[in-house]
């Protein structure tokens, strides 16, 4: 414990002026002091790590980095070549831009891995300063790996996980964001083509440009739907809820059974029948003309404006039994006496629920909410399964009337191969995300009660 308060008030520039010429040049060859001081297991691992990055940022790093800069210089295509004094058209495998962003990107991750790995050699030879300052025992390598079984076990258990974050998460990630300053669309696919670095033009044509026709009022149907989409469900939720929850309704148990089908049904297969059912030609319509209601099909999901609104009463269906589960869990923790002493002073259902119910409820569901509202930002499956993003609309570039921004981005990638566009309205979708969950979260009265807590 003493050696470890040492390790906290001495630094590692401190240990460097301070310490040997072991100490010293563990700065420039690692694992030097370990060597020194007989830790020749922990020296050898520190040195050889230090040689393969040496070895590999020469050999592969260095001509990463170039082609991460360029993204390539030779276009694939044919060649005149001479062979026997005869012209001969010859295939040249040309530089692959997706391929060299994508190295470039994991050298990056690379460097920043040995230079975690660099760093924790010069907390090591610190660690030796202080131990031999104290005059107390260098631990052998044994003794430091049963620290990974023990006092840094959490240590251990992360390593792998990490490195499957690294290389499955951040790496996609960053090159995705690395698309958006790019030029790669459906003009410059590799390998046959090249693209190239192009700064913001991209954010330019999306937000002020030729796709700003299309982007905003994309943009705002996704707001108007992730608005409705939430509230809706939240309150009638909350109100089935109220209604089975109520004294003297009789059968709650079945009544909550079936409202909860819907949920017992995968909502893909829900929605395809809807698909079905809302159809120009589909049994409601069929049912309508039947008895009279109408003398032509009604244009459930081929009006933009019919098929907005049919999209968020079909996301009603799916949805508000999930809200009712939920209201319906809060309701029947709700303190009696507070709601019996209202009730006692004269307050009626309304004002009960106006001034007891709704607010536990709000308060309990707020993060809920803001989870919901977000994910109806990004809800794919509703809007794709339902109405495919149509009807279509001329006066959009790839998208139709329907098409929510993660659904434009999904056609900008499958459809138009416009990986730079669809990269910009990811980083669209994300920035939006973020700031609304921040700000809506850390105002809500739940995260304040939590704070305060």
């Amino acid at each position: 414990m003493a050696n470890s308060s040492l390790y906290d008030q001495v630094s590692v520039s401190e240990a460097f002026k301070q310490g040997g010429a072991d100490i010293k040049l563990s700065f420039l060859i690692m694992g030097f002091a370990n060597l020194v001081n007989k830790q020749f297991i922990k020296g050898f691992l520190f040195l050889m790590s230090e040689i393969a990055f040496l070895i590999a940022f020469v050999t592969q790093v260095i001509p990463a980095f170039q082609g991460l800069i360029t993204l390539g210089s030779q276009t694939q295509g044919m060649q005149e070549k001479v062979v026997d004094g005869v012209k001969l058209q010859v295939a040249v495998e040309g530089d692959n831009s997706m391929l060299m962003l994508i190295f470039g990107l994991a050298s990056l991750i690379f460097c920043m891995v040995f230079a975690y790995i660099y760093w924790c050699s010069l907390k090591s030879a610190r660690n030796l300063y202080v131990i031999k300052k104290t005059g107390a025992k260098i631990p052998s390598f044994k003794e430091d790996f049963l620290t990974l079984a023990n006092g840094r076990f959490h240590m251990t258990l992360m390593a792998v996980p990490l490195i499957g974050v690294l290389l499955f998460t951040i790496l996609p990630l960053v090159y995705m964001i690395c698309l958006a300053f790019t030029n790669y669309d459906h003009n410059h696919l590799p390998p046959k083509s090249l693209f190239d670095w192009v700064g913001l033009v991209n954010f330019g044509n999306v937000l002020n440009g030729r796709m700003a026709g299309t982007f905003f009022p994309v943009l705002s149907w996704t707001l108007i739907w992730a608005v409705f989409a939430t509230v809706t469900n939240f309150i009638f939720g909350v109100i089935l809820a109220l209604v089975i929850n109520a004294r003297g309704l009789k059968l709650k148990k079945l009544w909550r059974t079936v409202f909860v089908i819907t949920i017992a049904v995968p909502q893909f297969i829900s929605l395809l029948l809807m698909r079905n059912f809302l159809n120009d030609q589909g049994p409601f319509n069929a049912l309508l003309e039947k008895i009279g209601l109408i003398s032509h099909p009604l244009p459930f999901l081929s009006d933009p404006l019919w098929a907005k609104v049919s999209i968020i009463f079909v996301n009603m269906w799916v949805g508000i039994p999930f809200t009712m589960l939920v209201a319906t869990g809060i309701i029947m923790n709700l303190p009696r006496e507070q709601i019996e002493a209202a009730e006692i002073d004269g307050a009626s259902k309304f004002q009960i629920f106006k001034s007891i119910t709704f607010p536990q409820i709000l308060l309990i569901m707020m993060p809920s909410l803001i989870q919901q509202f977000i994910g109806n930002i990004n809800n794919f499956n509703v809007i794709y399964l339902l109405t495919g993003g149509g009807p279509t609309n001329s006066q959009f570039y790839q998208a139709g009337s329907t098409d929510l921004l993660v659904t434009w981005l999904y056609k900008l990638t499958v459809t138009a191969a416009d990986y730079n566009l669809a990269s910009v309205i990811g980083i669209i979708i994300f920035v939006i995300s973020a700031i609304f969950s921040l700000l809506a979260y850390t105002r809500s009265a739940s995260y304040k009660e939590g704070a305060i807590k």
